[in-house]
């Protein structure tokens, strides 16, 4: 699994996820579509955001969720 809009750094936001070159994780992104947010929104609310960073963050966790054991109960 390798995403270049998407890096790893202990000393970056804990290590979570985010979107390379920003502190804003993975997450955020992910959280904001979620709950409804348009991509338009998140990219005015985060200007050093692209749509193709919305979009590899979308492909990041899908890519993460495939690697897993889900477990349904």
């Amino acid at each position: 699994m390798q995403h270049q809009r998407v890096e790893i750094n202990p000393e970056v936001m804990g290590g979570k996820p985010v979107i390379r070159g920003t502190r804003i994780p993975v997450e955020t992104v992910l959280r904001k579509l979620g709950a409804g947010v348009s991509e338009e929104q998140i990219l005015n609310d985060h200007p050093r955001l692209t749509i193709e960073d919305i979009r590899a963050a979308q492909s990041f966790a899908a890519d993460y969720l495939a690697d897993e054991n889900l477990v349904y109960g």
